[in-house]
């Protein structure tokens, strides 16, 4: 009898990945986005129980809601991300509230640091997004000394951003053989990623709220300033512009509990602290 052979899953070209969305998240301004998230930067640093003093790595840090939040902690803080634009909005933040912030641009893959630089090492709906996750969690674990911590906030399947991607990948697919960022929110992923370098892993399940003006004010604003959002649009014809609009205002529509024509939309994320072995 002959083998039957099985499909095999293709192996993607992380590096063009990375490329693609390096360029993704420089378009628009994902800083008038993230900005609005700052609440989660507190919550994990807090989560954290840090020391003041402590040495706190952020990783795929945007424009800085985590570096801020350590930074009012009295952590010495190094912020990081590809993207210079969103470092050196970060930049202006911390000038702006005196604070004392190493910015330099890195690949969370390949961070540029010795091993067990620091104290704490954070990332808040970044590093999830990495195309080579496995060497993304790697590269977190180096650069924490051991008994320090890393926290990480991550949008789980089902959340509302976890269903956002979903739909834009049935209208701009991704690399096949990509592992969804998604998983990052998930404990059995975590524990793939972290488990074998953790004394423990703490896992709770929160809600960060959307409060717009309406449901095509948030499509506005993600539209212009949401790196992933404003380029599946301009990726789509005007008809199919129109349908991907009808299915997110659908998506809303679903999990909008503002009881009038704003918007009130909670997306569901884990918060994670890692306590490294």
């Amino acid at each position: 009898m002959s083998a039957v052979l099985s499909p095999t899953t293709p192996t993607p070209d992380l590096a063009a990945v990375k490329a693609r969305q390096q360029a993704a998240w420089s378009t628009g301004n994902y800083a008038v986005v993230g900005t609005t998230l700052q609440i989660v930067g507190e919550q994990l640093c807090e989560a954290l129980d840090p020391r003041a003093g402590w040495r706190v790595l952020d990783v795929a840090a945007g424009n800085g809601n985590a570096t801020l939040a350590a930074a009012r902690r009295g952590g010495v803080v190094t912020s990081t991300d590809y993207v210079p634009s969103l470092l050196e909005a970060g930049r202006l933040r911390a000038q702006v509230e005196g604070h004392d912030i190493a910015f330099q641009e890195a690949d969370a893959e390949k961070l540029p640091f010795a091993d067990a630089s620091f104290d704490a090492v954070l990332s808040t709906f970044g590093v999830m997004f990495t195309p080579d996750q496995e060497q993304a969690a790697r590269e977190m674990l180096r650069v924490c000394r051991p008994g320090g911590k890393i926290g990480l906030a991550n949008w789980t399947p089902e959340s509302f951003i976890g269903q956002l991607f979903k739909t834009i990948g049935k209208y701009v697919p991704p690399a096949a053989g990509l592992k969804s960022p998604a998983l990052w929110g998930t404990q059995a992923r975590l524990q793939e990623l972290f488990g074998a370098g953790a004394r423990a892993l703490h896992i709770h399940s929160r809600e960060f709220v959307f409060r717009y003006h309406s449901p095509e004010h948030w499509i506005e604003v993600f539209r212009t300033y949401y790196g992933p959002m404003n380029k599946t649009f301009a990726a789509l014809d005007a008809e199919r512009q129109a349908t991907f609009q009808q299915e997110l205002l659908a998506l809303m529509a679903a999990r909008n509990r503002s009881g009038d024509a704003t918007l009130v939309l909670p997306s569901e994320y884990l918060e994670v602290v890692i306590e490294r072995a």
